[in-house]
This record gives C-alpha cells, structure tokens and sequence, in this order.
C-alpha cells in the first residue's frame, strides 16, 4: 500500500575520467526540496562523496542513497543544449554534450505519461538489466523506499575538463567500474538524460539493495 509519493523532475548527467573518478550530477528543475543541484562522486579507491547545496539536501539525499562522506558546499550550475558548467565545493567541471542517442530517440518516442509511470518502469527491469548493465529502472531505497527513473531523452558526453581541489581528474572515460550509490548505477557511456524520478514511501519498506565498497577517502 503506498502511503506517500515524491518526484523529481530534471537531468541527471553521469560520467567517468581517466583518473578513475566517475561522477554523477542531479539538476532537478521540480522536487519536494524545490529546484537544487547535487552531485555524487565515487573515487577510484571506491569512496563514495555526496555533494549537497544546503543541509536539507544532504539530510534527504544521504538518507536515500548511500554514502561514505557528505559535504555540504556552494555549488552553482549551468546547463544548456551544448554543455554543462558546475563548480561544487572541491569540484569544477566543464562538459560538452553530443547528439541524442539512439535510446534517446526510442524513448523520446514514448507518451511521457507512460515512460514515467512506475508501473512500466517495474515491467522494463528486467530488459534494462540485460541491456544496461548495473542500470535499473525500478528498485529499492538505502531506507527502503521504492524508487522508479522514468528516462525521456539521452544526449552523449564528448568531452570533459574537471579538477578536485584543483587536481585535474582527466580526460572523459566509461562510468567503470559502476557507480554504487543505490540500487542502479548510471550507464556505462557518458550521458546526460531527461528523468522523472518516483520515490514511493511504503507502509511495508522492501529491504535495501547493498553493496560492499571500500571506504578509502577520495
């Protein structure tokens, strides 16, 4: 029985670098929290970094997914058709986008209403696991939540120029090994995607999906 449901409407970017740093980054235009940037950052040991705007960000995110250390820093974002500009703290990051990518013109062909609805995303699973390894459209919380990505676009990331604490990160690379904040990872081949994310809070929680990093600092 669901008691309370969430969403979070916006873009989620996620990337790797030739450092070993693989960082995803949350632009929401419309959530609960209003609209807000947060960046997640695993390192090559496996530490995983939240990079939160305000308190209540890092309180709400940190409940939800899992993390070994969260900062609460002054981040500002920029985001148009071409590129992304985000400075977060320790972290500054110039990214330019490519073109839509062929997932992005088969689920741009979906009814919105459809390709965000949790029930659809529960049938997609399981194709989504065999397709996209570590990717999942539909899973459970870190405080045993149901959560659901309803994707509507995808563009490619072609290039990338970051630094944390002014230490260059590299050029762009595959998110490997997979991002292991929650139960999905995002995919292998850098890209930025349209999402609507449904957070269902159950009066019956699922138990929580975890996963084994190592706690290194990054």
């Amino acid at each position: 029985m669901r008691s309370d449901t969430e969403k979070f409407t916006g873009h989620i970017a996620g990337l790797g670098t030739t450092s070993g740093v693989r960082i995803v980054i949350g632009m929401w235009e419309s959530s609960p929290l209003g609209a807000f940037t947060d960046v997640m950052v695993q390192s090559r040991e496996g530490t995983r970094t939240l990079l939160a705007p305000s308190q209540a960000v890092a309180d709400y995110v940190s409940s939800t997914y899992t993390f070994d250390l969260v900062r609460v820093v002054p981040l500002t974002v920029s985001m148009d058709t071409e590129r992304i500009a985000l400075d977060a703290g320790p972290l500054s990051l110039r990214a330019e986008f490519g073109e839509r990518t062929a997932l992005g013109k088969v689920l741009g062909a979906l009814p919105r209403a459809i390709a965000t609805h949790p029930k659809w995303l529960t049938l997609v699973n399981p194709i989504a696991r065999i397709l996209f390894r570590g990717v999942r459209t539909a899973g459970s919380t870190g405080d045993g939540k149901r959560e659901y990505y309803g994707v509507t676009d995808a563009r490619s990331i072609t290039s990338v120029a970051a630094t944390w604490a002014g230490d260059p990160l590299g050029k762009l690379a595959a998110v490997k090994p997979r991002v292991q904040f929650g139960f999905s990872s995002a995919p292998k081949s850098p890209q930025v995607v349209d999402v609507t994310t449904t957070i269902i809070h159950a009066d019956e929680p699922d138990s929580a999906v975890s996963a084994r990093v190592p706690r290194d600092l990054l």
